[in-house]
């Protein structure tokens, strides 16, 4: 029986989307390690010595999604970890992780940081070409892109059944850490131009009171769970909204979905795979989305992915 240390980007994270990411990394690792044994640590709290330790009793240790790398880890990390907890921290495999931002060349504290901590030989998977292009530029050649790990169920024959026609609903996703209250507020207008009933999902706290100085309480609130989403999404409903996680739950559950960019995010996932993404203020091509009769088509990297996963 082999031991896996699984990097829980969900623990102490504010973002539910973190949620939709680790649950399909779980679902993916599950069916690939069948009967062996899961310990899963954080990433966005510091960790201490049973960590150390869990670490270096797997057999794998496996970095979960989301957006957690950058170019300056030294005052920027969202993974919580040092150049000291790189003395216990070794050959850490990466799992359709992102990259935090558009930066510069990761700096000198970072490279070593990275080239200490990743595994050196195992394949690293990444979500996007430019978190490859980051990686390689400090030298790792052991990265491919595999897009994010929650696209890996968006086969063409489960795109098949995402409508084409529009929907009476909407539901709509508002980002707290890149709020603008001029490009919201006209998504609303438009929104209610074309749709009798506009819902709102909480991914983050102050995402509520955003939305409620916007729409108030014309809008139907859905409560911040995975649970309370998955509800709403079993209705006839769009999905358009700057969450990308949102949108891309919204596919899996073959709902017609158009993410608002709002970051480096959408926009690189949606250069390699398709994914319906544009401008948070492109307006003539949001209402061409909701007035258009067009298929979903998703393009991932299907060899890099199976490469990844038969590498244990």
């Amino acid at each position: 029986m082999k031991k896996i240390t699984i990097f829980d980007t969900s623990i102490c994270s504010s973002n539910l989307g973190d949620q939709v990411i680790m649950e399909a990394v779980e679902k993916i690792l599950n069916s690939l390690f069948k009967s062996d044994f899961f310990i899963k640590i954080q990433t966005h709290d510091v960790i201490g010595k049973s960590s150390y330790k869990s670490i270096q009793n797997s057999d794998y240790a496996i970095v979960g999604g989301t957006n957690l790398l950058s170019s300056n880890m030294n005052s920027y990390n969202q993974w919580k970890i040092s150049l000291l907890d790189s003395f216990f921290i070794k050959s850490v495999i990466l799992m359709g992780v992102g990259w935090w931002q558009y930066q510069k060349t990761p700096n000198l504290y970072t490279g070593i940081l990275y080239r200490r901590v990743l595994h050196k030989e195992y394949l690293h998977s990444v979500r996007d070409n430019y978190t490859k292009q980051q990686l390689e530029s400090i030298g790792f050649k052991n990265v491919v892109n595999t897009a994010c790990p929650t696209m890996w169920s968006l086969t063409e024959e489960h795109c098949a059944d995402i409508p084409r026609r529009k929907t009476d609903s909407v539901l709509v996703t508002f980002t707290e850490y890149n709020q603008n209250k001029e490009f919201d507020f006209k998504l609303i207008e438009i929104l209610k131009e074309n749709y009798k009933n506009i819902y709102f999902w909480i991914q983050q706290p102050k995402d509520y009171d955003h939305m409620y100085s916007i729409y108030g309480d014309n809008a139907i609130y859905i409560n911040p769970s995975l649970q309370a989403l998955d509800e709403v999404l079993n209705l006839d409903i769009d999905y358009i909204g700057t969450r990308l996680h949102a949108g891309v739950r919204a596919l899996q559950r073959k709902k017609r979905s158009l993410i608002l960019a709002v970051d480096n995010r959408a926009i690189e996932i949606s250069k390699d795979t398709n994914l319906p993404v544009v401008p948070r203020n492109d307006w003539e091509g949001i209402k061409n989305w909701i007035d258009s009769a067009n298929a979903t088509h998703i393009q991932l990297p299907w060899d890099n992915i199976n490469q990844w996963k038969k590498q244990f």
